[in-house]
């Protein structure tokens, strides 16, 4: 299936990380030219180091009793190489060793850096064997992520994710490109709504995403003033494939 996509994005592809050793330096540069880097990887990938690793407990930290109760095995598993994939790209953020950074949670389950890392935001997606980290030194950062052959209705989920405009565009598309389009919307307004803090708390049919003439992805309508709360100008957003296998979308909000 085709990944509707614009034509021109502000935001680089994500950086492809196989395990712990990196490599970091492209993710330190990236950080150090744009503010923000945002990192994916598989699980299987980072598992054996992350399970080997004697400093697997410490550095899971608070999230250790979760690790252990989690029932599934690939769910434990997956759960493991996520926060240490988050720790070691925020380590890189922060130029810091990766044992000495705090991961706690705020509204929603939201992972936040505490301590010497709270002047970093974080944001973690995956789907499948993918896990996508966004960190950004500049202000937020959402990320989020879909299979591109998710197999999802159409039907059912417009009225969950498109405003009253967004629908209407979906209906004139040709039935084959109307799954992808509605991916690429699922995943900016999760990334977006992420971003502010407020994850499922806000309605997506509220707020609405299109191109400008650049090719660029701009918010285009707020049905009330919550979702009205940003101006549009001042986020950045992109949807890359990744792997040709994930819908991977990104918003970030430069601080003034």
């Amino acid at each position: 299936m085709a990944l509707t996509r614009p034509a021109a994005e502000a935001l680089e592809a994500p950086l492809y990380v196989p395990g712990p050793e990196g490599p970091w330096d492209e993710v330190g540069d990236r950080l150090d030219d744009a503010g923000r880097a945002v990192v994916c990887t598989t699980w299987g990938q980072w598992l054996t180091a992350v399970l080997l690793d004697p400093a697997l407990r410490p550095l899971l930290g608070e999230d250790w009793p979760r690790f252990r109760q989690t029932p599934a095995a690939a769910g434990r598993m997956r759960f493991a190489v996520s926060r240490f994939v988050v720790k070691y790209t925020a380590a890189t953020a922060l130029d810091v060793p990766v044992d000495t950074l705090d991961l706690g949670y705020g509204p929603g389950g939201r992972p936040v850096l505490r301590g010497q890392g709270s002047g970093v935001e974080v944001s973690l997606a995956h789907t499948g064997e993918l896990i996508v980290v966004g960190v950004s030194r500049t202000g937020p950062i959402g990320v989020d992520a879909e299979p591109v052959d998710r197999d999802i209705s159409v039907g059912l989920l417009r009225g969950h994710v498109c405003t009253a405009q967004e629908g209407a565009v979906l209906d004139a598309l040709p039935e084959d490109e109307r799954r992808a389009r509605l991916l690429w919307l699922w995943t900016l307004k999760e990334a977006y709504t992420k971003a502010l803090g407020h994850g499922g708390r806000r309605r997506f049919s509220t707020f609405g995403f299109g191109l400008d003439g650049g090719g660029r992805v701009v918010l285009t309508e707020a049905a009330d003033a919550q979702a009205a709360e940003p101006v549009a100008g001042e986020w950045s957003f992109a949807t890359h494939l990744v792997q040709d296998r994930y819908v991977v979308s990104e918003a970030h909000r430069p601080r003034p």
